[in-house]
């Protein structure tokens, strides 16, 4: 197939992009540099340079694709829409990428027994409601003629199989930690999210493009573990004393406010079905503290 994928030059849509190569796909990659396009040229991509606000450039590269994979922003409603509104009564794959935080409660770092499931989704925070309604824009498309997927990312560990880029959360408590000599999580670290492997997660939207069902709403997990957890695992792995408590406030200062609060200092606890029943989809790794302790540096 002929895939068009934004975000190409980053984490999650540049290893989706480097799997679809080597399954044998054509990838043309959106990227906002020349210096990105060199990168892709590299893996066998071909890339566009553009931006998301390009609305004229996104509809063209979706009306010229088979299928198209949006994983540049899980937030940019103009992006989604141009690409909607091209792909409309096409019957096209179109897989959007969005993130578990959706239902992340703020807690502070304070564990929670909640646990999501696909069909059974929470009212979004305000904070959240904005991503959740372009997740709902996207999956009423099918009923457009738009073969549409929400897939709905957990924390995602891991090297990417692409381009040279880092995942978003365990490396900003790498960086911190090697920075202070100090691994912190945010508040007691009791807070709990589910996680899967970039190559699980490329292994998905590999299986999405042929089996998705149209208007498909997925949760990406293959385990889940508590943040004091992973801090721990990171504090052996960088040979650093034991993890400590880090008031909200200081988190903020460190990672800013969505990041302290939704990615690292939250509860994200989801099961997904769909993909295993749907996709046939088999993670292959479940363990993200094995992963850090063995892998990560």
């Amino acid at each position: 197939m002929n895939v068009f994928v934004t975000g190409a030059a980053g984490f999650i849509g540049g290893s989706i992009a480097t799997g679809l190569i080597r399954a044998g796909h054509k990838v043309t990659g959106l990227v906002r540099s020349q210096e990105q396009a060199n990168e892709l040229s590299a893996l066998g991509i071909t890339a566009v340079i553009g931006t998301l606000d390009d609305s004229a450039l996104l509809a063209e590269q979706a009306r010229a694709a088979d299928a198209v994979i949006n994983a540049a922003s899980s937030d940019h409603r103009g992006a989604v829409q141009a690409l909607l509104d091209a792909l409309r009564g096409s019957n096209k794959v179109f897989l959007h990428t969005s993130g578990s935080s959706i239902v992340g409660d703020a807690s502070g770092g304070h564990s929670s027994d909640v646990i999501y499931f696909e069909d059974k989704l929470p009212e979004p925070t305000v904070d959240k409601a904005a991503r959740v309604a372009i997740d709902n824009l996207i999956l009423a498309a099918a009923q457009d003629g738009v073969n549409s997927a929400v897939i709905c990312n957990t924390l995602i560990y891991g090297h990417s199989l692409g381009v040279n880029r880092d995942s978003v959360q365990l490396p900003r408590l790498v960086k911190q930690a090697r920075k202070s000599g100090v691994v912190r999580h945010v508040g007691p670290g009791q807070n709990i999210w589910s996680n899967v492997h970039i190559e699980d997660v490329v292994s998905l939207y590999l299986l999405a493009l042929t089996k998705n069902v149209p208007g498909t709403f997925y949760f990406v997990e293959s385990g889940e573990a508590s943040f004091i957890d992973m801090t721990t695992a990171i504090a052996q792995a960088l040979a650093l004393g034991a993890p400590q408590d880090w008031p909200l406030k200081d988190a903020e200062a460190e990672w800013g406010y969505e990041m302290a609060n939704y990615g690292l200092g939250s509860n994200s606890r989801v099961r997904g079905k769909k993909a295993r029943e749907l996709l046939g989809w088999v993670p292959k790794r479940v363990s993200v503290i094995e992963w850090i302790r063995d892998e990560m540096v």
